[in-house]
């Protein structure tokens, strides 16, 4: 699968990925931003598998059923109910802390329309589960996918949104417009 998506991803559409994903890391939360359109779920798929990150994401848990609910697990999904009222951010840690790997990604935008701001959740799901954020880009224009180091967040939320926010600064989703720092 690795060679396969990696001829797909960078000989055929010309993309590349600038920085190393460590894999020694167990665990962490891999922000993927600018989510704009809908091709950066693919996108994401296409690098986990070229660089052979076990990344997870979470999705309600209808998705997980059958007939095609085996399909959404091979692509890394991790079933969470969203029919009740139950704390998303506790629930997500509640996973972190019952596995000795989990690497979730997920967008910090939580929409592809127009925002002005984050939502929080991304937060308080790495500092919960006491784990760090790794930062990746959707770069569109430069068609290159960005890798940071491991960041571990401080405990000052602005200093911490601040650090997170630069490494963003610049890079142009699928549809600019609607990704603004």
């Amino acid at each position: 699968m690795k060679t396969l998506t990696r001829f797909i991803l960078y000989t055929i559409l010309g993309w590349k990925t600038v920085g190393k994903f460590q894999k020694d890391i167990k665990k962490c939360v891999i922000l993927g931003a600018p989510h704009t359109h809908w091709l950066d779920f693919p996108l994401g798929i296409a690098i986990k598998f070229a660089e052979e990150v076990p990344a997870n994401y979470i999705g309600k848990a209808s998705l997980f059923k059958p007939p095609f609910g085996f399909i959404f697990r091979w692509l890394g999904g991790t079933p969470i109910d969203r029919s009740t009222s139950n704390n998303k951010v506790d629930a997500i840690v509640n996973i972190f802390n019952s596995r000795e790997k989990f690497i979730l990604a997920m967008s910090p935008e939580g929409t592809r329309k127009k925002i002005t701001k984050w939502k929080t959740g991304f937060y308080y799901i790495a500092k919960g589960a006491n784990v760090p954020v790794v930062m990746i880009t959707f770069d569109f224009e430069n068609k290159q996918v960005k890798v940071s180091n491991p960041y571990y967040l401080t405990g000052n939320r602005e200093e911490d949104f601040n650090f997170i926010y630069n490494f963003y600064r610049g890079v142009k989703g699928k549809i600019p417009e609607n990704f603004n720092l």
